[in-house]
């Protein structure tokens, strides 16, 4: 098992100065405290998504660690132009000596690439053929391509990722339907289910890795994403959480709520009662968030956790203390 953060960078109520290197420090304890990456979201006009380049941000983590892994999950990749993105990752897994994770997607919010002038209709052409391109750059000396949003004709590669052929591949989904297709393609995946949804995920994922003839001990990461708030006892570390989760699920629905529309049914819910139930919160002492996150590992058959350590009001001590409890007590322990 290994322990991952993601941040969706949600607008915090310090300055973003402050918040940016508030971060930092936090992210400089996962690599201190044995995490194995952090993952940050890419998110456009809206509080959900304070970093909202996520290369420049990744770019002060490469600086700022030694041993964490770390890239987006994800990179929009219907709001970039392929060469641009091919520099940016060549360039980031340079700068960190080969420890770059690359995240790809489509984006979940049509009204985010809407205000970049992109028709969301045109979302799995786009995403198929950018990724294309990106791939094909990051694998050879000289880029071709002829397709329906880009053309190119003997672009030289000067750049070249540490990895070969490329960084890992992370995807993020939210039904069992695409299984079959990430194992085939090798991906790393995290599942934003209850740990009942994502067993069903991860038993046809591992199906399908095996149909490919492929053994575990080469099996990606498939995991599940909490919010997690560990603290001295259940009720401190509780009222952490639900104050905080409030003003980050009002982030979350911010843009849906602008235009009068409700957000996708298979997210989280948005009492944080409902939440805590289903799984996407683990609030308490270090034992409670042990035996929860043990119990709902074991049903869901993951080989990765990845954790929400910082997120609404949290304050950066709460956060420090949070993560340190759970470096210490918990991670050893599952």
């Amino acid at each position: 098992m290994k322990f991952g953060v993601f941040d969706h960078m949600d607008r915090a109520p310090s300055s973003l100065h402050d918040q940016f290197e508030n971060r930092l420090r936090l992210i400089e304890a996962y690599d201190r405290l044995g995490f194995h990456a952090y993952h940050v979201a890419e998110h456009h006009a809206t509080p959900l998504g304070m970093a909202p380049s996520p290369s420049v941000f990744l770019a002060a983590v490469a600086q700022r660690t030694k041993r964490l892994r770390f890239g987006p999950l994800v990179y929009t990749l219907n709001l970039y132009h392929p060469l641009r993105l091919i520099d940016e990752i060549c360039m980031l897994d340079q700068m960190s000596g080969g420890r770059f994770e690359l995240g790809v997607g489509r984006g979940i919010s049509p009204f985010e690439v809407g205000y970049f002038g992109v028709d969301p209709a045109t979302g799995p052409e786009r995403f198929a053929e950018t990724l294309n391109v990106v791939l094909k750059g990051l694998t050879t000396r000289t880029l071709s391509h002829e397709g329906k949003y880009f053309a190119f004709h003997g672009v030289p590669m000067e750049l070249e990722p540490v990895q070969r052929p490329h960084p890992p591949l992370w995807y993020g989904a939210n039904t069992p339907d695409s299984a079959d297709r990430l194992a085939q393609q090798g991906y790393n995946v995290v599942v934003g289910l209850p740990a009942a949804g994502v067993r069903t995920f991860v038993d046809r994922y591992k199906a399908a890795w095996h149909a490919a003839g492929r053994s575990d001990s080469d099996l990606p990461f498939v995991g599940m994403s909490r919010h997690v708030v560990v603290g001295d006892s259940d009720k401190e570390a509780s009222d952490a959480a639900r104050r905080a989760f409030k003003l980050w699920y009002a982030a979350l629905e911010h843009l849906w709520r602008k235009n009068g529309v409700g957000l996708p049914r298979q997210l989280i819910p948005a009492e944080f009662d409902d939440a805590v139930a289903g799984g996407y919160i683990v609030a308490g002492s270090a034992a409670s968030v042990r035996d929860r996150m043990r119990q709902d590992n074991d049903i869901a058959g993951i080989n990765y956790c990845l954790c929400r350590m910082a997120f609404g009001d949290l304050s950066h001590a709460e956060s420090m203390r949070s993560v340190e409890l759970f470096a210490r007590d918990v991670m050893p322990a599952l």
